[in-house]
């Protein structure tokens, strides 16, 4: 049996393949099924879900996105949505709860049980984009003065109900984080071995409201299962996964893509947003573009004796444009690339100023050799003159530009992606048509 025989299988009204279908999806991961259900409506997945129990459902609506699962949430008795819901990650149970409106959420706390309802509103209530909006609450802790045999009997009782317990978090009895243990390391250790004396003490953990991209890179890092979330006391409040950090990073990803093509944001994949949601997210940068490239325009009309002189100049416009393009999009995405994984700070630019123009002059060298002799057989000597000379300032000018924006724009609280792809283009294309024809009217004239 595949996917599709479980597609056509629920076309039909007939309960008579439930066991049949009940067994495949048993044999099937979840977040394959998910991927089934995504292609459906919410009638159709519940019909799925239906055959699965309780916890086999929490599981699999942890890996819908986030339009499917309000959609099956609007689409349920509140009963049935309560159970579903309490068998969730705590995470992802505090994003959905955040996803539905405000009478939604109103009418689903009642239904839950109270420890439940404490812990989604506590969840639900820090910034979205902090480690606190990404952090669960389904941790294991231990006390310092427990033998390891005792600290392994705690943990065997509370697997079930922890999103992992690789790695356990020692605290006081005020809640504040001492440091952590291994799960191999208690394994190892003497059964009467007291858990202070095997646990780390440097545990890294982050505040509950640091960026969540700085929160995936540590992750990341010092390459860990989850890192602890502390407040401001120093008391752990939960804890982020790797799989959260996967999520953070393929978001950030994505967003910076986006940016970096000039779209605006994305409600929906893009196999899946409607017409309209993809005009709306790419028209704004176009059409403002459009207007930037107007200056391109204003500066050969400026210069329409020199190019009536020289018609040969022309030739060359479409290249040199483009180079200078090309080299400022280079710069900046080696930039932004940069910026975004930490290894480039505001305070460096300097530095890599004195590096670009370096690289950008022996890559501007280069193509102008590479063009000279074009030049001299298009144009003589003195267009050839002109077009290397302008080749050199022009990759220059494009590659300072495209390394300089992302800077610029962290400096003024913007996202440096946003300096990526068209609007580095578009101000580079200005500036070689003003760099290019300039040269050739002081050579030229």
């Amino acid at each position: 049996m595949t996917f599709e025989t479980l597609a056509r299988a629920l076309e039909t009204d007939s309960n008579a393949d439930d066991d049949i279908n009940r067994e495949f999806l048993a044999t099937k991961h979840a977040a394959d099924i998910a991927q089934f259900l995504d292609e459906h409506d919410a009638d159709t997945d519940w019909r799925v879900l239906n055959l699965l129990d309780i916890g086999r459902q929490a599981e699999i609506l942890g890996y819908l996105d986030r339009k499917q699962q309000v959609a099956l949430a609007r689409s349920a008795p509140r009963a049935r949505l309560a159970a579903v819901v309490s068998e969730m990650d705590a995470d992802d149970r505090a994003d959905l709860f955040n996803a539905l409106t405000e009478d939604e959420q109103e009418a689903l706390l009642p239904a839950l049980a109270q420890a439940e309802r404490e812990d989604i509103r506590r969840l639900a209530a820090y910034e979205d984009g902090t480690a606190g909006a990404i952090m669960t609450s389904d941790y294991a802790v231990l006390s310092p003065d427990l033998s390891a045999r005792q600290a392994l009997d705690t943990l065997r009782r509370e697997a079930p109900d922890k999103e992992t317990i690789y790695r356990a978090y020692v605290v006081d009895a005020d809640r504040k984080l001492l440091g952590s243990v291994r799960l191999q390391d208690l394994i190892l250790a003497p059964f009467n071995k007291q858990i202070e004396a095997i646990m780390e003490r440097d545990t890294r953990a982050v505040r509950v409201d640091e960026d969540q991209e700085s929160v995936a890179r540590k992750i990341a890092r010092y390459d860990v299962v989850a890192l602890p979330v502390i407040d401001t006391d120093g008391r752990i409040v939960g804890i982020v996964t790797h799989d959260d950090a996967l999520d953070v990073i393929t978001e950030e990803a994505t967003e910076d893509f986006h940016k970096a093509g000039s779209v605006g944001d994305l409600a929906e994949s893009v196999g899946r947003a409607s017409i309209l949601m993809l005009y709306r997210a790419r028209v704004f940068w176009l059409v403002l573009l459009v207007f930037g490239n107007i200056f391109s325009g204003a500066g050969i009309a400026h210069f329409e004796d020199i190019i009536a002189a020289h018609m040969a100049l022309l030739f060359f416009l479409p290249l040199l444009i483009a180079s200078g393009g090309n080299a400022g999009s280079q710069a900046s995405t080696l930039t932004v690339r940069a910026m975004a994984t930490g290894e480039v700070q505001l305070g460096h630019l300097g530095h890599m100023l004195g590096r670009e123009i370096l690289v950008a002059g022996l890559l501007g060298l280069t193509m102008a050799m590479a063009i000279y002799g074009i030049g001299a057989w298009r144009g003589g000597l003195d267009i050839a003159l002109v077009v290397s000379l302008a080749m050199v300032v022009i990759v220059l000018a494009g590659s300072l530009i495209g390394l300089t924006l992302p800077f610029v724009l962290t400096r003024i609280g913007l996202d440096p992606a946003t300096a990526s792809g068209p609007l580095v283009t578009s101000i580079a294309d200005v500036a070689g048509v003003l760099i290019y024809f300039g040269i050739a009217q002081t050579f030229l004239f």
